[in-house]
């Protein structure tokens, strides 16, 4: 009788396990990266900013997540291209998706505006994760002054752009043409009451 390998019958519990850490490495990796900002690392960041080119900062970030390093360092990439320059750390919130309806001008934004949505369409058609256009999207969002994506949540899409049950691509698409909010009937009272109110005094 062979005798298991060491560790062998823990093999899918602890692939299990990486799995769930998922989000977690790439929140250490948003933690890192707004880090460098903070501590002005501009060497770094313009290490980063160089992907064809492999240095520390590239391998660096890609030890938040070996399995996922490609990702990784495209992220740091992205990262770094929205910070050229800046002086405060943004971390972002929500999809590319949802982060794209700010690309525009004040004649209209998102899907009112006929170059993002070329960009996004470009985007959500890819295969995989489409580095050049993602760089584009985050140069219009940094030049319009809007907010990025979440930085942890794009690595996890990306590392997970493939996957057919996870739908990413669909996600984003959805998050980019939802409708603006609608003002609730609470907040359209308050209005009324308030000038009423003022207009009485």
């Amino acid at each position: 009788m062979i005798a298991d390998a060491p560790g062998a019958g823990n093999r899918n519990t602890l692939a299990d396990e990486t799995h769930e850490r998922g989000p977690a490495r790439s929140e250490l990796l948003t933690q890192w990266l707004v880090g460098l900002v903070n501590s002005r690392e501009y060497g770094k960041l313009a290490e980063l900013r160089r992907p064809t080119i492999s240095q520390n900062a590239h391998i660096e970030a890609g030890w938040f997540d070996p399995r996922r390093r490609e990702v990784f360092e495209q992220v740091a990439f992205l990262f770094a291209v929205y910070h050229r320059g800046a002086v405060e750390p943004s971390r972002g919130y929500g999809s590319l998706g949802a982060a794209a309806r700010g690309i525009g001008t004040s004649v209209g934004r998102g899907p009112d505006d006929a170059g993002a949505s070329r960009l996004m369409d470009r985007i959500v058609a890819s295969r995989r994760p489409p580095l050049r256009h993602l760089q584009h999207a985050i140069t219009r969002l940094r030049s319009c002054d809007r907010p990025p994506p979440s930085w942890s949540r794009l690595a996890d899409d990306l590392a997970r752009w493939t996957d057919r049950q996870a739908r990413i691509r669909y996600q984003w698409a959805v998050d980019f043409h939802a409708p603006p909010p609608r003002p609730t009937a609470r907040n359209n009272t308050t209005s009324t009451t308030t000038t009423t109110k003022d207009t009485l005094t």
